[in-house]
């Protein structure tokens, strides 16, 4: 017990005592904290998933049903993923009017950005689907900006135009502008197939692919002091220049007819 003692009293002994105490508590915060984070992060999405559940009762309910099943009047969003939600309520597309025509118009967006996050949250959580993308998705950055132009014009530009200027289609539809579009939005809609559109997954156009395309259309619509192809006629192609070179090339090929029988009249007179 002597021994004991003196070996309590050791000058070290408090230092010992403090390593082993730093030692068990650097242990239990290994063992702990991840499992904490975790649990907080869980505990967040929860809480984005039910105040977005919140938001679609209000603002989406009525055409898509209480639980996203879809009705007569919206169809079923189980299963279309974040970045649907993403695109349609960022551009302002959903909430849509009552009276529906033939396609929903991009209009002002009514939902802050921590919203649209709550009702992504929502609706992933009743079936999974593309997620929004990330920033490194589609930036420009490391984009083959000529490969991007084979691509956009081998499976956009039939509805786009060749430039994005967007067209009309059948039945009262038409394919939008797509100049001033953000690059997330216009990767999204390659994502999802947003109405008429057809979707790209990238088992078809892969994200490399996306990203070409969007370089294309910036460097295509981005801030030019002139165009080095001259005017541009709206960047609608072909019809546009076509309708160009009747109505004024064939206008002034009537006039010199016209000139040359009126000289040809005047000549035989003489």
């Amino acid at each position: 017990m002597k021994k004991l003692s003196a070996r309590r009293r050791h000058p070290l002994a408090a230092v010992v005592v403090l390593l082993l105490a730093l030692a068990a508590t650097g242990g239990l915060y290994a063992a702990f904290a991840p499992a904490s984070k975790a649990q907080a992060d869980e505990t967040s999405q929860s809480l984005a998933i039910e105040e977005g559940k919140k938001l679609y009762q209000v603002g989406c309910a009525s055409c898509h049903g209480t639980g996203g099943q879809g009705t007569s009047d919206g169809p079923s969003l189980v299963g279309v993923g974040a970045a649907a939600v993403d695109f349609q309520v960022g551009t302002g597309r959903m909430p849509a009017a009552t009276s529906q025509g033939a396609q929903v118009p991009k209009k002002r967006n009514i939902y802050t950005q921590a919203q649209i996050d709550q009702l992504a949250a929502y609706i992933s959580s009743l079936g999974a689907g593309p997620d929004v993308p990330t920033k490194n998705d589609y930036s420009p950055e490391g984009a083959d900006i000529a490969k991007g132009g084979e691509l956009f014009r081998a499976n956009c530009a039939q509805c786009h135009n060749f430039t994005g200027q967007g067209g009309a289609l059948t039945h009262g539809k038409f394919a939008p502008s797509l100049e001033g579009v953000e690059p997330k939005h216009i990767y999204e809609a390659m994502q999802t197939g947003p109405q008429n559109m057809p979707s790209f997954p990238d088992t078809t156009l892969s994200q490399q692919n996306k990203k070409d395309i969007i370089a294309y259309l910036k460097a295509v619509n981005g801030d030019q002091t002139e165009n080095p192809g001259g005017l541009d006629l709206g960047g609608l192609g072909p019809v546009s220049e076509g309708l160009f070179g009747w109505i004024f090339g064939l206008g002034v090929l009537i006039a010199v007819a016209v000139w040359v029988a009126a000289r040809t009249a005047k000549a035989k007179k003489s």
